[in-house]
């Protein structure tokens, strides 16, 4: 006799919004059709106190197409940023009588190609010590983006600021984000726009640090994943749409053409104090200073606009000066 069938999983996807009401409205069916292969999954959406109607409008559409039963609003009066954002909804999913087994992080500008998510979870059923599985992330024309990433570290700093071809070969294994293969495979650090976490990791290393506002929470909780034992994998065939920066406003936090907002820069700094202590975190300030003053003037010497990059040497000192830890 063969044995039964495993149960399907049930799995809890947290949006956590601020502003983006629009295309969560516009792209939430392609999530519910993904999660109807697993019954009695979720979707909370946490509205970051959002100014205007975002709230009411996401209230309206879940009473409008019947979702009461698979999603869910929590909309907050405050806004908390990304990572607290999460947390208000783990909490509870985390805490409830019959817990997800896994949970799926999803951005407000981000949705699924068909598929996606049981390409995710059949990985992660075949990879048991895989704790977080990232979807390969494009733009809706296909073109992919880069999803898998390496830690952040005072050399990649440097060489990343700098913006100089000489220095990312001599400091290639440095690079933050290194060429993305056309494959499955194990990296440090994977997006959270489009992310499965598996039950346990939570058990094992908490929640996300709420003092990340916006930007490197991420980064932070995988690196205390692969601290506590656990795997963080790219999964290539597991495809989702990202639509960069439109529920954010920010590309990436260090495009050089692009002013990096305050709380960019705090989070980076709470980064590599929490993970590496200060005099890490000091090489690491000296590395991305330094790489950025270059940048800077290889832009003048060469007649280019380097407004943009001493723009964010200034906001970067400033922050220095208040103290990283300020909000």
């Amino acid at each position: 006799m063969s044995a039964n069938p495993r149960p399907a999983p049930r799995i809890a996807t947290i949006i956590v919004n601020y502003k983006a009401a629009d295309l969560i409205i516009a792209n939430l069916s392609a999530m519910l059709a993904e999660q109807d292969a697993f019954p009695g999954s979720t979707i909370t959406i946490v509205d970051n106190a959002s100014p205007g109607p975002d709230a009411g409008k996401l209230a309206a559409f879940i009473e409008a197409e019947n979702l009461g039963g698979k999603v869910r609003l929590m909309a907050e009066e405050e806004n908390w940023g990304f990572a607290k954002g999460n947390n208000i909804a783990l909490r509870e999913l985390l805490g409830a009588e019959t817990p997800p087994d896994y949970v799926f992080l999803l951005n407000p500008d981000a949705f699924p190609r068909p598929g996606m998510l049981n390409r995710l979870v059949e990985f992660m059923a075949a990879h048991p010590k895989a704790g977080i599985a990232g979807a390969k992330l494009e733009g809706e024309d296909g073109a992919p983006q880069v999803s898998a990433f390496r830690y952040f570290t005072a050399l990649g700093e440097f060489a990343n600021t700098s913006q100089t071809g000489l220095f990312y070969k001599l400091f290639r294994k440095q690079i933050i984000a290194p060429p993305q293969r056309d494959e499955t495979y194990e990296t440090e650090w994977v997006c959270g726009a489009a992310a499965l976490i598996r039950r346990e990791v939570f058990a094992d290393i908490g929640l996300f640090d709420e003092a990340y506002f916006l930007y490197y929470e991420e980064t932070d909780f995988m690196l205390r994943a692969k601290r506590a034992g656990w795997e963080t994998w790219y999964v290539h065939d597991a495809r989702a749409v990202h639509l960069v920066g439109q529920s954010s406003g920010v590309t990436d936090g260090k495009t050089k053409d692009q002013v990096s907002p305050p709380y960019w820069f705090r989070s980076r700094g709470h980064y590599f104090r929490a993970n590496h202590g200060p005099v890490y975190a000091f090489f690491a300030d000296l590395g991305w200073l330094s790489g950025s003053l270059f940048h800077a003037g290889k832009r003048a010497v060469t007649g280019k606009d380097a407004s943009s990059i001493l723009a964010n040497i200034r906001q970067f000192l400033k922050i220095k000066g208040e103290g990283s830890e300020a909000k």
